[in-house]
């Protein structure tokens, strides 16, 4: 017996005050419509080169790959006010070598309305005890 009911947590454990109110519409809808461009664009290009790797390396050069990458992605600070670099994993999928929009418009942490993140909430967000987003989101 199966039921089409789409489940919603009421009394969730969700801090109103700390991250505002929940939006279904957020949730489903991208931030803009060139966002699923650019991911797309980005995925068909990574495909192609893994691709040619394969065909020049070997099939084990990418399964190389992909296990130092998921090695590199774990390593993290603990939450708080210095972020992580993850200068090794932006070395090996060659991050690095992009300058995007990012890198010249506005950095967040110099806005005035910035709000550094709570390490308390979030070491309990890491430890599991807690439910939520590690920092508010800056909309």
């Amino acid at each position: 017996m199966s039921s089409k009911t789409i489940e919603h947590d009421v009394a969730a454990n969700r801090d109103i005050l700390r991250f505002g109110l929940n939006g279904i519409k957020g949730d489903i809808v991208g931030y803009h419509p060139l966002e699923s461009l650019r991911e797309s664009a980005t995925r068909f290009w990574g495909e192609k080169k893994r691709t040619g790797l394969a065909l020049t390396y070997g099939s084990a050069f990418n399964l190389r790959k992909d296990l130092d990458a998921q090695i590199l992605s774990r390593f993290q600070r603990p939450p708080g006010l210095l972020p992580s670099s993850m200068l090794g994993f932006e070395a090996l999928t060659g991050a690095l070598d992009d300058f995007g929009f990012e890198d010249y418009l506005n950095v967040p942490e110099d806005s005035e309305i910035f709000q550094p993140p709570d390490m308390h909430h979030g070491m309990e967000v890491h430890l599991g005890i807690s439910k939520g987003p590690v920092c508010p989101s800056r909309k």
